[in-house]
């Protein structure tokens, strides 16, 4: 059945924004020594996103774009136009570089998605333009012709009411003497100027589609530099707690090592990528009977541009304010300091331990209020990101794949969107976040190790090993793991690739966090005729022959740590395992409502005996397994030698679900036998397109996604996020599944998908016990 929300959910969901500490600003205005004063590097400052990151430098105290693409922009995250009243803004455009291919420089004015929301909007490109081309200054469909004019002007834009239309008004002045050299006018409708204003390096038309589907470089373009970007007036809206950064975020976590160590807190600060001669630390404070107490300070990774901290002895018993600050050299000699704060929460010791299950994020649904507002209003006690925090598409402009400098920060870019998103929610919650395949830009991940991939696979998703240099790789644990409790076993995997598997204790649970893609083996090993070489579409094909000695799902090493794992009991009494996806093939169809497919090899059903032994290794645990990944929330119980003798899995929904996938055994005819007491199709014992045993008592599938609205959309793709609770005492795990757009916090039994809540009870994940 397809959604359609009540008018109250979808006011309150698309609306436009409701910010907290606005004001209606007269004469406020940007700073007009706007990036003076700040020494050159990528990241611009934290008023500001670009678009893209690696296509902009500050160069001798202006914002300069390195490419004459299409859809370069620079977007103000603390003004945004909100009503029809009087408004002024001005910069200094110099042309740094000179081409026949001039595409012009100026403003964009009246950027806006669909919310209306001024993190969405930054990605926006069809706004008014007012600027400056070859010749002639352009406002609107509006153009004129400009003489006099050399390679540095002055442009002023500024608007007035007039009725229920906004009256424009485009300026050029020579920089050096102030003359004017020309303005121009034009009407348009008031609404036509509402939402984020940027700065625009190319004034050519552009659509969504050729953004967000190749980077568009023009490296043989004319190119401009920005400098002294001022603006004000009533018609803006002014909301500086919309700054993002120079510290953008911070993850924390917190482990009983059970050794001398105690409780280990590890936590890391996130910055935009700084210059040469910026400061590289960042230093963390804590609350202490009222007054700030220095922890010392970290040195950033500049690569990943991470500061991580390890404090070991950690007092777990209470809670306690914290802080970072990072100090940023300006090049009069100035220092402009940036704070980020939050809590370390106490261990939450003798009560239930209540965790967040999130896994993929396709930036067509950011910035995923709906799911990151519920988070705040849950307060749980961990949030743990199963992988997927990006797609190659986020933010549009393609990848870059190599050399590995730029396209680290071709991800951190795309990165940025996850903390900007989520970063309320962290702060004061410890945060497990997992890289998987879209993370280190491949479409599907057979890591092998850790070794290259042996050729150029475009799409990076059928060769094993890993497409992108191993520094981008590692930059990539680093955002995502480094605050991680310590690696069981730190060895490198091959290339000197970083490993992060090892264990967590908090709150009375013992966490394996393990890495299911890093060695796992690829398809080019094996033979699944025609088509993807890591699809099988034929439903008569004998999937038992893809089963080859000497593949892997796990790999020796992890093998060998689940293993041990499984036994150790020290500081806790109930066990789940973290990893990306589910080991059981548990999607009949993908990508479109009627396209079956028999079989995916990037399941964790593939390779069979790899799985099994994942199983058999949990086994003893008696843990949840909790996952994500597939875009298709389940709830699954591993068998092996028989029906539901291994263990539970708890595959949580996507954030937003891109790919379509759908478990319709039911419509496929395939055979099933104990169908759970609540008669729900598509439910009960399978064998699933591998062959391997698998007990669904509950999955998500979405409808068929045609909304206009993001929120709208990714609701009936079958995005949310899973809930779950594990009861310490009475030794149990209650597991909710919510849908995208609702309040949970309303008591609604449709707020999530059928067959949940379910409440599991540990011993049930050490064998055979009959369904609910």
């Amino acid at each position: 059945m397809k959604f359609h929300p009540s008018r109250r959910t979808a006011l309150k969901w698309i609306s436009a924004i409701a910010v907290t500490g606005v004001s209606w600003c007269g004469a406020e205005t940007l700073a007009p020594d706007r990036w003076q004063k700040t020494h050159d590097r990528i990241w611009l400052s934290g008023d500001v996103w670009a678009n893209p990151m690696e296509d902009w430098r500050i160069r001798e105290g202006g914002a300069e774009c390195l490419n004459a693409g299409l859809g370069r922009s620079v977007h103000s995250l603390t003004h945004q136009l909100t009503r029809n009243a009087p408004f002024r803004m001005e910069v200094t455009v110099t042309r740094v570089a000179d081409h026949a291919n001039d595409p012009g420089a100026g403003f964009r004015i009246g950027l806006r998605s669909e919310l209306n929301e001024y993190r969405s909007n930054c990605f926006e490109i069809e706004g008014v333009r007012a600027g400056w081309m070859p010749g002639q200054l352009v406002l609107g469909s509006r153009s004129m012709a400009l003489k006099g004019a050399g390679q540095q002007l002055r442009l002023i834009l500024e608007g007035r009411p007039d009725g229920q239309q906004c009256l424009l008004k485009l300026s050029a002045e020579d920089a050096a003497s102030a003359k004017r050299l020309g303005s121009i006018e034009h009407a348009v409708p008031a609404k036509q100027v509402f939402g984020n204003v940027s700065l625009a390096h190319n004034l050519m038309p552009a659509t969504a589609r050729n953004i967000r589907s190749r980077r568009q470089d023009r490296p043989d373009g004319a190119r401009y530099r920005f400098e002294r970007w001022t603006m004000g007036g009533d018609g803006f809206r002014v909301s500086p707690e919309q700054r993002f950064g120079p510290i953008l975020w911070t993850m924390y976590s917190l482990s009983d090592s059970r050794s001398k160590d105690g409780f280990v807190m590890k936590l890391s600060a996130l910055t935009g990528p700084m210059g040469g001669k910026d400061s590289k630390e960042i230093e963390l404070l804590v609350q202490k009977d009222g007054r700030w107490h220095s922890l010392g300070t970290a040195a950033l990774d500049t690569d990943a541009w991470v500061a991580t901290f390890r404090i070991a002895n950690w007092d777990a018993s209470k809670s306690v304010p914290f802080k970072v600050v990072y100090h940023e050299q300006r090049r009069d000699g100035s220092v402009k300091p940036d704070e980020w704060s939050g809590t370390i929460r106490a261990n939450p010791a003798g009560k239930p331990l209540r965790m967040a299950g999130l896994t993929c994020q396709n930036d067509y649904g950011f910035p995923y209020a709906p799911v990151a507002d519920n988070l705040i209003k849950l307060d749980p006690d961990l949030l743990f990101f199963s992988g997927d925090q990006i797609y190659e598409a986020h933010g549009g402009f393609g990848i870059i794949r190599r050399p590995a400098a730029p396209a680290i920060i071709s991800y951190l870019r795309k990165y940025y969107q996850f903390g900007w998103a989520f970063r309320e929610a962290m702060r004061n919650a410890p945060t497990l976040c997992l890289p998987d395949d879209h993370d280190v830009f491949q479409g599907n991940l057979w890591g092998e190790g850790g070794k290259p991939m042996a050729s150029g696979d475009s799409g990076a998703s059928s060769l094993g090993g890993y497409i992108e240099p191993v520094r981008m790789v590692n930059a990539v644990h680093k955002t995502t793991v480094a605050h991680h409790p310590d690696p069981y076993d730190p060895t490198p995997a091959k290339q000197g690739m970083s490993v992060y598997f090892g264990d967590m204790v908090y709150g009375g649970v013992g966490f394996a966090i393990i890495a299911d893609r890093q060695w796992k083996s690829g398809p080019e090993a094996v033979d699944t005729g025609e088509g993807r070489p890591d699809h099988v579409v034929d439903p008569d094909f004998d999937t038992s022959t893809l089963d080859k000695p000497g593949l892997a799902l796990l790999g020796g090493r992890q093998e060998a740590f689940l293993k041990t794992w499984a036994s150790d009991w020290r500081g806790h009494s109930l066990k789940a395992v973290l990893s990306q996806t589910v080991f059981a093939a548990v999607a009949t169809h993908h990508g479109g409502y009627d396209d079956f497919l028999k079989a995916d090899l990037d399941s964790g059903s593939w390779p069979q005996a790899g799985r099994n032994r994942a199983v058999e290794l949990m086994r003893p645990s008696m843990a949840l397994h909790i996952n994500g990944d597939q875009h298709l929330a389940s709830l699954v119980k591993y068998g092996v030698a028989e029906q539901r003798d291994g263990n539970w899995s708890f595959c949580t929904p996507a954030i937003a679900a891109g790919y379509p996938r759908w478990w319709r055994p039911d419509d496929s005819s395939m055979p099933h036998s104990n169908r759970p007491s609540h008669g729900l199709p598509n439910t009960g014992d399978y064998i699933d397109g591998f062959g391997n045993k698998v007990h669904v008592q509950a999955v998500g599938n979405p409808v068929v996604g045609t909304a206009m609205n993001r929120y709208q959309l990714a609701h009936e793709k079958g995005s949310g996020f899973g809930m779950i609770t594990f009861d310490t005492a009475n030794k149990t795990y209650h597991l909710e599944c919510f849908r995208f757009l609702i309040d949970a916090t309303d008591g609604k039994p449709t707020n999530q998908f059928p067959g949940w809540p379910v409440t599991i009870e540990q011993k049930e994940n050490g064998g055979v016990v009959p369904p609910r």
